[in-house]
């Protein structure tokens, strides 16, 4: 059923998808965008029309103050199925709170500020569809990515995947670019033990999908083109940060995660047999 405008509260997050009736959701989280919000979804449709497939776009405004979940009137319910928050809850939030609704067969998500372009979001569907993987990623370290932002940020980004790596020995090579699509049973899997609010959601999704045996993940190109208005802040890098040290502290010190994973893997009659590598589009 479609939820225009529908408004989540405080109680914790859906943990059961829906039956798939479509291809692939897109959910799009944003947070005061202005204007540009409109011909982003705008173009989103376009290229899921285009390519045959059926999709719906799931946008959630976390706590939008400038008007901009209304410059989606007009947009098909069937099409564009918008939730907003009351206030400010996190990127993190939002994207669970969509995922939680998706009928798509594949499930992804994309930044809603332009920086990169819903074009891509047609190859990740074909690479989806040909390769099988159970995740596709955006990487700035694809050799046919096209990248352009300021030195600072590129700084920022190799050091946090340095850390990355060293904390959680992920073999992937770029984990927050915003674009990812995943195979429906991952997020179905994953979901129930997503606790990030935040920015590190992309990390706590690849982490516990590894975790579970999913272990098939295609990096694909991306290009991406830094929009006035669009830079990381300081805040947002502390943030993250402070995010991933947290998550790093539940997963390998506390092990919070386990119950849950075991409980999980024992529901699968042993776990998820699906080992893999991970690889770049393209790769033979």
């Amino acid at each position: 059923m479609t939820v225009p405008d529908s408004k989540p509260t405080n109680e914790p997050h859906i943990t059961v998808l829906p039956d798939p009736t479509l291809d692939v959701t897109i959910v799009v989280p944003y947070y005061n965008p202005g204007d540009r919000l409109r011909s982003t979804v705008a173009d989103m449709v376009r290229v899921l029309d285009a390519s045959g497939m059926t999709f719906e776009i799931i946008t959630v405004s976390d706590g939008s103050t400038d008007g901009s979940p209304f410059t989606l009137d007009g947009f098909p319910e069937s099409v564009v199925r918008r939730i907003s928050f009351d206030t400010n809850v996190g990127k993190g939030r939002a994207l669970r709170e969509g995922l939680g609704m998706g009928r798509g067969r594949y499930l992804g998500f994309i930044d809603a500020d332009g920086d990169i372009s819903p074009e891509f979001l047609a190859p990740f569907v074909s690479i989806m569809r040909s390769m099988e993987p159970d995740i596709i990623i955006g990487s700035k370290r694809h050799v046919d990515s096209s990248v352009h932002y300021p030195p600072l940020r590129r700084l920022y980004s190799w050091g946090y995947q340095h850390l990355i790596h060293l904390l959680f020995r992920l073999n992937v090579k770029d984990t927050q670019v915003g674009i990812k699509l995943v195979d429906r049973k991952v997020i179905a899997d994953v979901l129930p033990l997503l606790r990030e609010s935040r920015f590190a959601l992309d990390l706590e999704l690849l982490v516990l999908a590894r975790r579970l045996g999913y272990t098939r993940i295609v990096e694909a190109p991306v290009r991406i083109e830094e929009r006035f208005g669009s830079t990381i802040s300081l805040k947002a890098v502390w943030l993250l940060l402070v995010d991933t040290l947290g998550l790093f502290v539940r997963f390998s010190i506390r092990r919070e995660y386990d119950p849950a994973i075991a409980a999980r893997a024992q529901a699968h009659g042993g776990g998820h047999a699906g080992g893999g590598r991970t690889a770049g589009a393209g790769d033979p």
